[in-house]
């Protein structure tokens, strides 16, 4: 089978190709994607070539790890059936183009998916593009989830994650948390909370912080803002070292905390909270392009402040 992509073949330089895929076997599903993701943390770090390396690192590459459309090919060990829609965490499906071989990392800007049943979710058919947001709110949800975490009382930077991190700690039962964001342009769209500017806040007794600004010189001030004893979790994505003044911490009795990605349980429960109506996806999706427009797409998920997220639209494009 030939699908078309989006190849990244090396740092800003990207485009739509035809790559091959792997043969599916009897426990995998064929997916045809409608949407996919752009993710301004992990892929924009590939795009401009800042991604620190790990093992299967290398270009060329289909990057992406957010992808809703319908199962059209189901194995008969799937567990899944022709006509099911579903949300695809990326795939590792790709062969190769006319260049050579093409590395799936992560995957899901394809107009077509072969990938284990097992690794899909199942959602509803009227979730739209909003379904390719299912991994960002999965994001969120097991940052906060756990039996001795603290939901935040203050989220550092307001674009899709920190939404989606005040939204869910809304939809808890718990009192709306502050949000920070030094862009005026992204401090609109609230639900239910207060959006400043920091140096609006004179607030220094914060409980848990969490940040995901992805800003590796924001750990001091953070510090700074904490009760004693209080909780700073880094669930963005940082490229370079952290470091923090020991006496001020010390003093505080701070306690520092990594939140990585989601797991299979933290999907299910944000996708029974959105089908229940106590999480809201809506107006996170600022931005559509054809995915024949992927180049274009992705410079501009990167590089325009006003896009809080960018989702490439597979119609057609198989």
């Amino acid at each position: 089978m030939f699908t078309k992509a989006v190849i990244l073949s090396g740092p800003r330089n990207l485009a739509l190709g035809r790559v091959s895929l792997t043969r599916p076997g009897p426990g995998d599903v064929v997916v045809e994607v409608a949407h996919s993701g752009i993710s301004t943390g992990t892929e924009k770090l590939f795009w401009s070539g800042t991604m620190p390396h790990f093992p299967g690192m290398g270009y060329p590459l289909v990057p992406g790890y957010e992808a809703a459309g319908e199962v059209v090919e189901a194995g008969p060990e799937s567990g899944l059936s022709v006509g099911d829609h579903v949300f695809v965490p990326g795939a590792n499906c790709f062969e190769a183009n006319e260049e050579g071989p093409v590395r799936g990392l992560f995957g899901a800007a394809s107009g077509i998916l072969v990938t284990s049943g097992a690794r899909v979710t199942r959602i509803d058919a009227g979730f739209g593009a909003r379904g390719a947001l299912l991994a960002l709110a999965a994001t969120a949800r097991h940052a906060l989830a756990g039996f001795d975490h603290a939901l935040p009382d203050l989220v550092v930077g307001h674009g899709v994650l920190g939404r989606l991190l005040a939204r869910l700690t809304v939809a808890a039962g718990a009192p709306p948390p502050m949000v920070w964001d030094t862009n005026p342009a992204r401090r609109s769209g609230a639900i239910g909370y207060e959006v400043m500017a920091p140096e609006d806040d004179p607030r220094r007794d914060y409980r848990a912080i969490y940040d995901v600004s992805g800003a590796p010189d924001l750990l001091n001030s953070l510090i700074g803002r904490i009760a004693k004893g209080g909780e700073i979790v880094l669930a963005g994505f940082y490229t370079q070292p952290i470091a923090f003044n020991f006496p001020p911490a010390f003093m505080k009795e701070a306690r520092l905390r990594v939140a990585a990605e989601w797991a299979a349980e933290d999907m299910v429960a944000t996708r029974q909270l959105v089908e229940s109506g106590a999480l809201s996806l809506d107006g996170l999706v600022t931005h559509t392009r054809m995915a024949s427009a992927a180049a274009e797409a992705y410079e501009t998920a990167f590089t325009q402040s006003d896009c809080l997220k960018m989702i490439l639209d597979w119609k057609g494009q198989a």
